[in-house]
């Protein structure tokens, strides 16, 4: 197995297409059309099955293709991640693709808890989310989505709770035959149900500290409920 190398490290080395975000190295290309950003992934495609290693690729209209490359089993960027960065990016210049790398940016939901282990159950089972992998016998204060779709969560120790209310919570929608199940399984991690007088629309749930999220479908919603 490769060993990760550091942010420093890849900043001599002189990618310019590409950017290190959250532990990954992230690029945007722009194709120029939908239908050649459509064929850059199906090169990059190509490119990735021939490595045996493969990036998160994201295609967006009107000709956007956000590439993120990370070697999970090695839990970081490896040497495999730089050179299929760089074959990458002779893909697009070969094609003119211009790239945008200080477009990418990556958001992660941060949640203060005084029993970190208490809380965590939770938000894995509202989510759908799995833990972060960390080194034998470290405390896992991270939760990652397995399609790499959702933002990372992570936990802050904090010393003494907040007296007040807290004033932000997480709307997770799910398909409507997900939602029993996602609720019950928050239920069972540890969650209250706060509120269920506007399911099927959304219950609202908490976690063992108050912090709240709510379980959403598309079903019971007229134009007064709150993301309709």
């Amino acid at each position: 197995m490769a060993d990760p190398i550091t942010a420093a490290h890849f900043q001599t080395l002189g990618l310019d297409d590409w950017r290190w975000l959250l532990g990954r190295i992230e690029s945007q290309f722009r194709a120029g059309s939908f239908t050649g950003a459509a064929e850059l992934v199906g090169a990059i495609a190509t490119l990735a099955d021939a490595a045996d290693h493969h990036p998160d690729l994201d295609l967006r209209y009107p000709d956007r293709v956000h590439v993120a490359l990370v070697s999970h089993d090695a839990g970081g960027v490896t040497e495999r991640d730089l050179e299929l960065a760089t074959a990458i990016s002779a893909l697009a210049a070969e094609r003119a693709m211009a790239s945008e790398p200080l477009a990418s940016t990556s958001t992660e939901i941060g949640i203060d808890a005084i029993d970190i282990d208490a809380v965590r159950p939770f938000w894995l089972a509202v989510l759908g989310y799995e833990a972060e992998r960390t080194p034998d016998g470290q405390q896992v204060v991270g939760i990652v989505d397995p399609l790499h779709i959702g933002p990372p969560v992570w936990f802050q120790q904090m010393d003494e709770p907040r007296p007040q209310r807290n004033r932000v919570h997480l709307d997770v929608t799910v398909t409507h035959d997900l939602a029993d199940e996602r609720v019950a399984g928050a239920l069972a991690a540890g969650g209250t149900l706060l509120d269920d007088s506007h399911a099927r629309a959304f219950w609202v749930l908490a976690d063992p500290e108050g912090n709240e999220a709510c379980v959403c479908t598309w079903q019971d919603r007229d134009r007064s409920t709150p993301g309709a």
